[in-house]
């Protein structure tokens, strides 16, 4: 680590996981990374009806961002970037969470909206991947951000309050799946998904997925289809068709959650709401035809990462869209 460098750490808390990224930045305005740490905390996890926070979730996210904070006191010249998504966006006591968190780790979260984190999204894939005509779908833990890009800019931007966590949970597709949950499951995904008719516009075209649902489905994938060990694909740019990807979603449902566990390239933290989180994935598959996925290890982070070096002098800057 070279002390004199100018560091950027961006701590992304999502409804799943929460995450720290630190760059190195360059004189010249390029960038490296110089450490990347995540921590499942499932912070929306029984939030239930009511959108509340839960003691047990809050206890474990406090001490992963405790962590983080030890982390980010190593580095000198380091500015901090970080950013909250749909479980602290929809939760009633935000506040006095947020206020827990700046006492015990001196972190200022800012609570960005659905739309904010769609576009940094978007930022993230299209500096990082071609896509000129398609559509972007990052699903987390308690929302899924849809982008329509034509000709290369986002025209829609939209974020929908339904993510892997909720919809594993509200159906119980944790374990053993039966049949009636996922139907019914798969019929309020469609209903939902159906409403946002713009989606039509990307019919028999080319889908980007990210999140951590989809990004494991790219990483059994990539074993699966892998000679050995030593040369595994990378999941950035990875691309099935449909059909694969159903072959796959076939495996995980007949699977209990013990043995989805030990599916090469599914974390067992994800175990339980894999099933669940895939869902609005082979619901746009089906609905709009489509015939390429494409998978992206770039979103939030990387779109906060360039918005920064674009407007470093000013934050208001970073959530404009």
């Amino acid at each position: 680590m070279n002390k004199d460098s100018q560091y950027l750490a961006i701590i992304d808390l999502g409804s799943n996981s929460v995450r720290l990224k630190i760059d190195q930045i360059k004189l010249d305005g390029s960038y490296q990374t110089e450490r990347y740490e995540k921590r499942y905390v499932r912070l929306s996890s029984n939030m239930g009806p009511e959108k509340i926070l839960q003691p047990e979730p809050i206890k474990r996210t406090l001490k992963a961002l405790t962590e983080f904070r030890q982390i980010c006191n190593q580095y000198k010249h380091l500015k901090i970037l970080a950013v909250a998504t749909a479980a602290v966006r929809q939760a009633k006591n935000q506040t006095e969470f947020l206020q827990e968190v700046k006492k015990k780790t001196g972190f200022v979260i800012h609570v960005i909206s659905g739309e904010q984190e769609a576009y940094l999204d978007y930022i993230g894939v299209s500096r990082t991947l071609a896509l000129k005509d398609g559509v972007i779908l990052d699903t987390g833990g308690a929302s899924m951000e849809i982008i329509l890009v034509k000709d290369g800019q986002a025209e829609e931007v939209v974020s929908i309050p339904l993510g892997s966590v909720l919809i594993s949970q509200r159906y119980d597709l944790g374990d053993r799946i039966s049949a009636p949950d996922l139907f019914n499951a798969i019929v309020k995904v469609d209903q939902v998904l159906s409403k946002e008719l713009w989606l039509n516009r990307i019919r028999h075209g080319e889908i980007v997925a990210l999140g951590g649902c989809n990004r494991a489905l790219a990483k059994v994938y990539r074993w699966q289809q892998a000679v050995n060990s030593s040369r595994v694909a990378p999941v950035h740019g990875l691309t099935m068709t449909p059909d694969e990807a159903y072959g796959i979603m076939q495996q995980l449902l007949s699977s209990s959650k013990s043995e989805r566990a030990k599916i090469r390239g599914v974390n067992k933290e994800r175990a339980d709401v894999i099933i669940g989180g895939l869902l609005p994935l082979m619901s746009i598959i089906r609905q709009q035809q489509i015939q390429q996925i494409q998978f992206s290890n770039s979103g939030l982070r990387e779109g906060l990462l360039f918005r920064y070096l674009e407007h470093e002098t000013s934050l208001q800057n970073l959530f404009t869209l």
